[in-house]
């Protein structure tokens, strides 16, 4: 998966903004709630139509985002609290993105960028669930086509390059798609009907 790249990578400028936010004492918590707020504040300039500074804005907070969890691990207060509201709140920031683009595209009387937003969100919310549910009960699942990682890169491509409409059928499509493949990796693992 491209998120188990970008994950490798992002290490060298993640570690030294972490290193830098631990010395002011901020709790990881603190930094996951901010995240979700700023990306309401993106949702707002998408609303508005600004694609280009929202895809750059997207860019930003996300990387302020991640810093949570390594800064959790930094400062040696990672907790099973702290892992669920950062998972939580992504699923709600990407949902508040979507939110932003539903709205200006009311006002533009995009019916069919409506349907795929809708569709969209849609799939996103069961790729997540698929994952919780099949670690609910003793499955662990990270494989997918289209992580979150995925669907915010590809979202921020659409946004930057003005390629909305494309990037939203593929969104649409793919991240659906990806929820029924968790659903086979899990029916593969457990042994389906059989129940091995």
């Amino acid at each position: 998966m491209f998120s188990d790249i970008a994950r490798k990578y992002s290490r060298s400028f993640l570690e030294p903004l972490a290193r830098f936010i631990s010395t002011t004492g901020v709790s990881p918590n603190v930094i996951t709630i901010v995240g979700f707020i700023l990306m309401v504040g993106v949702a707002f300039v998408l609303a508005q139509g600004h694609f280009l500074l929202g895809g750059i804005l997207i860019t930003g907070v996300a990387i302020f985002d991640a810093v949570d969890g390594t800064l959790a691990r930094m400062m040696g207060r990672t907790s099973r609290f702290g892992a669920f509201l950062d998972s939580t709140l992504d699923r709600f920031s990407e949902a508040v993105i979507f939110l932003g683009l539903f709205v200006y595209y009311i006002n533009q009387d995009g019916q069919l960028e409506l349907i795929l937003i809708y569709a969209t969100v849609v799939g996103s919310l069961m790729v997540s669930y698929a994952r919780a549910r099949a670690e609910g009960i003793g499955v662990p699942l990270k494989d997918g086509l289209f992580t979150r990682f995925e669907r915010v890169f590809l979202l921020v491509v659409g946004l930057i390059f003005n390629w909305l409409t494309p990037v939203l059928w593929l969104l649409a499509i793919f991240s659906n798609l990806t929820a029924f493949q968790r659903m086979y990796l899990v029916w593969r693992i457990t042994g389906g009907e059989e129940g091995g």
